[in-house]
């Protein structure tokens, strides 16, 4: 198993039909998840297509993740948890700013991902909405307001999921305080 150092991330290649464990190693810990075709860059891992199709918030086993073209992109085959995030915008320098009041912020998942990314070509500004593997978000029925709560994820929890298309994949160990219930850990993973 590869490990994701806390507060860091990853990118790598995941070929059409292979399959990819992500392992919460000590629990209560959030990866951050995106996508590419590894073959057309343009198209990436939509949050709005994805749950627009499925018509839930809370995906899990047995759910087809989508591309901004509307093309499948990854299904999740094995799920322990079944509580993931996918409204969320990776954390940012800018998060820790505006909502933690950071004076020398981290660049959080999304400088990470900037970072991991940027040997395949995939800019900044291409980064859009995340996976959020193991966030708990909860969602107030009456007047929509969200609520970050600590992950239901214990440790050795984990997701695996099958590659639909050639995949360029980021990966994070996120980097935002409430998100992980205010410690920071690794995150496991394993192409099978």
């Amino acid at each position: 198993m590869n490990t994701i150092s806390p507060r860091s991330g990853t990118a790598f290649i995941l070929k059409k039909g292979e399959k990819l464990k992500i392992t919460d190693i000590e629990g209560e810990q959030v990866s951050d998840f995106i996508c590419f075709n590894l073959n057309d860059t343009k198209e990436y891992l939509s949050s709005g297509r994805t749950i627009d199709y499925a018509e839930t918030i809370f995906l899990t086993t047995g759910d087809p993740f989508y591309s901004n073209r509307s093309n499948i992109m990854f299904n999740i085959i094995e799920d322990t948890v079944g509580r993931h995030d996918f409204l969320l915008t990776p954390c940012s320098a800018d998060t820790f700013r505006i909502i933690y009041g950071h004076e020398n912020p981290h660049r959080g998942c999304f400088g990470n991902l900037c970072e991991a990314l940027k040997p395949y070509g995939i800019e900044p500004d291409a980064i859009p909405i995340c996976f959020n593997v193991f966030m708990n978000v909860a969602v107030d029925g009456n007047s929509g307001k969200i609520s970050v709560l600590p992950p239901k994820s214990g440790a050795g929890d984990y997701i695996i999921i099958e590659a639909e298309m050639d995949l360029i994949v980021g990966m994070t160990a996120c980097s935002a305080e409430m998100s992980n219930n205010y410690s920071f850990k690794p995150i496991g993973y394993s192409v099978m």
